[in-house]
């Protein structure tokens, strides 16, 4: 139960980082940024979001006039269609700012410009170092592996990247989740 919390945690911080960024690039300019633009930065709204992974409570960011339109989470929806795949692709090893877009209009049907995928991309993988970096127990007496195949658009190739999902028992029994690692198939 804890290594799912931890997942969603995870998912819950990319999503409301990705949102951020995306109302960054309507605005265009950065928060606490002094601009000449009238519009700004108006708080957020919470939302209660359907992932595989069970329900996420996101807040997303809001402006002033109410034209900023989210992407990643859009508005009057609760179904999360597939933006767990994304997450886990935006780590995968070897994609490009193009290959992000290709693979977002692939998958959702719309385009970000490269500025605001690469912000997107920056500051979640930033997230993901630090819950990387995180502490782990010293001993784990069972340790469990996964793999998942991931299909990704690379330079207009489908490619598999393997996603392999590690889990570990701790010496109290609790189950914690210690990492992903994503790595090419062979074809």
């Amino acid at each position: 139960m804890k290594q799912r919390d931890e997942f969603k945690s995870l998912l819950r911080e990319s999503l409301q980082t990705a949102s951020e960024e995306e109302l960054t690039s309507h605005l265009g300019y950065e928060k606490h940024q002094e601009s000449d633009n009238p519009n700004y930065r108006n708080g957020s709204n919470k939302k209660s979001l359907k992932t595989k992974y069970g329900e996420v409570d996101v807040a997303i960011p809001r402006d002033r006039d109410g034209s900023f339109e989210p992407k990643l989470v859009p508005k009057r929806e609760r179904l999360l269609k597939g933006s767990e795949d994304l997450i886990l692709s935006l780590y995968a090893k070897g994609m490009s700012v193009r290959d992000i877009q290709h693979h977002l209009d692939d998958l959702y049907g719309y385009e970000l410009s490269e500025q605001t995928i690469s912000n997107i991309t920056s500051a979640i993988i930033e997230k993901a170092k630090e819950w990387q970096n995180r502490p782990l127990e010293s001993i784990y007496p069972i340790i469990f592996m996964d793999a998942t195949v991931l299909k990704i658009r690379v330079d207009r190739v489908v490619k598999n990247i393997a996603a392999y999902i590690m889990l570990g028992i701790t010496l109290d029994g609790k189950k914690q989740f210690i990492q992903l690692i994503q790595k090419k198939m062979n074809s």
